[in-house]
């Protein structure tokens, strides 16, 4: 599945940007993005092992959520002084690719669903190997 592919090199790009906060940050800003931008990758994997486009739908709906999360958090982290603007222009920008996708998935699942016969979106967009 392509956005969850978009989604977890997101998450690497957020721990790699969070690895340079203040340490005073740890437990506060560094810990909260990291776990919502987990949160993207993490609710599509979950929805793709459920049955059902009800199911999966919702958990495309909790990433999206997530994502909004994670962009108001980019924004404080820049406005704190924590990402220069070149990457929270990058980071920005990516971001609204991955909810585009999202929004396009949740389309496509809802549209599945409204079929009758066909197989499900959930079940036809499996998450595939790394590579």
């Amino acid at each position: 599945m392509v956005v969850w592919r978009r989604s977890h090199q997101f998450v690497l790009s957020i721990y790699r940007l969070t690895d340079k906060f203040p340490r005073h940050e740890a437990f506060g800003l560094t810990s909260q993005i990291r776990r919502a931008s987990v949160s993207i990758p993490t609710n599509l994997a979950e929805g793709c092992g459920r049955w059902g486009d009800g199911d999966m739908g919702r958990f495309v709906q909790i990433a999206m959520g997530s994502a909004s999360e994670v962009d108001y958090l980019v924004l404080l982290a820049s406005d704190l002084g924590y990402v220069p603007s070149a990457d929270y222009i990058e980071l920005a920008s990516e971001l609204n690719e991955i909810r585009r996708m999202l929004t396009g998935f949740y389309k496509q699942i809802r549209s599945a669903g409204q079929r009758k016969g066909g197989e499900s979106a959930a079940n036809s967009s499996h998450l595939k190997a790394k590579g």
